[in-house]
């Protein structure tokens, strides 16, 4: 086999703290994998809420190719403007047509040309367009073009990742969940060459609710009334995947996902019961 195209995937970019631990974890992630291309999820770089062009240049300055996003993203409306002009800032197909923005692009390295495509889920979810038909769709497109394929898939629940998971497998290079925040423990390699997590996890602050302060998250639950969002500081960390693709089929032969820096899974030793 010819040598792997090394790609990385940073999960959601949340806020000051998050842009942070990017900028300094994703040179030293960069030089460890040898990556060639990077992809990073911004939705909710700006405050928790959206990417207008200060955390987008933030982001690329720090070696992203291409930033992805996800529902969030409509909801500054500085990210409009960005998304009109921006031809590697993402928003996910399949809202309907007349949204601003582009949902998929093309780069080159070296003589190689990758795609990165955003979808975005429907379950607990806006009622957009269908996702699985939408990728049917576009893919008919892509696939002329180019056989190595990323797919942000921005959604909620794991079964409906899940799903899109195997009906894409063996026709795109991977499916990386966005949106939950929560890094997931189902990297693999499908039976058709795509690889595949539910949810590569956060860049954000670790000490939180997702990236919310917690008394905020808390009182939510708690009261079930409205407050206000808020980000987060403590305990950054930047979490992804790293995938290695064959270029000449496309088709994925190695996931690694990461949480930087490690956290604490130290277990005392009289919390664990012997069983005889």
């Amino acid at each position: 086999m010819t040598n792997t195209l090394k790609i990385l995937f940073i999960g959601d970019v949340v806020g000051v703290p998050g842009l942070k631990i990017l900028k300094e974890y994703l040179p030293l992630l960069k030089e460890k994998y040898s990556s060639e291309f990077i992809i990073v999820n911004g939705e909710n770089a700006c405050n928790g809420k959206g990417l207008t062009e200060t955390e987008s240049k933030e982001i690329f300055d720090a070696g992203a190719n291409v930033i992805t996003s996800g529902n969030h993203i409509w909801e500054n409306w500085k990210t409009k403007a960005l998304l009109a002009d921006a031809t590697n800032i993402l928003r996910p197909y399949n809202y309907p047509p007349g949204c601003v923005g582009r949902s998929f692009c093309y780069d080159i390295v070296g003589e190689l040309t990758i795609c990165v495509l955003q979808l975005q889920g429907r379950t607990y979810m806006q009622a957009i367009d269908c996702p699985f038909r939408g990728a049917d769709n576009i893919l008919k497109k892509i696939s002329q073009k180019t056989n190595i394929i990323i797919v942000d898939f921005h959604a909620d629940a794991t079964a409906e990742k899940l799903a899109m998971g195997w009906h894409l497998d063996g026709r795109v290079s991977a499916v990386l969940g966005t949106h939950t925040h929560v890094q997931t423990a189902d990297a693999r390699i499908m039976p058709g060459g795509t690889a595949y997590i539910s949810d590569v996890g956060m860049t954000g602050a670790s000490d939180s609710v997702v990236g919310m302060k917690k008394d905020i998250a808390l009182r939510r639950y708690i009261y079930q009334t409205p407050h206000k969002y808020e980000v987060a500081e403590g305990d950054p960390k930047i979490s992804g995947a790293f995938i290695e693709i064959n270029p000449e089929d496309g088709k994925a032969v190695y996931i690694e996902p990461f949480i930087l820096p490690e956290f604490n899974k130290r277990v005392e030793s009289n919390s664990i019961h012997e069983v005889s």
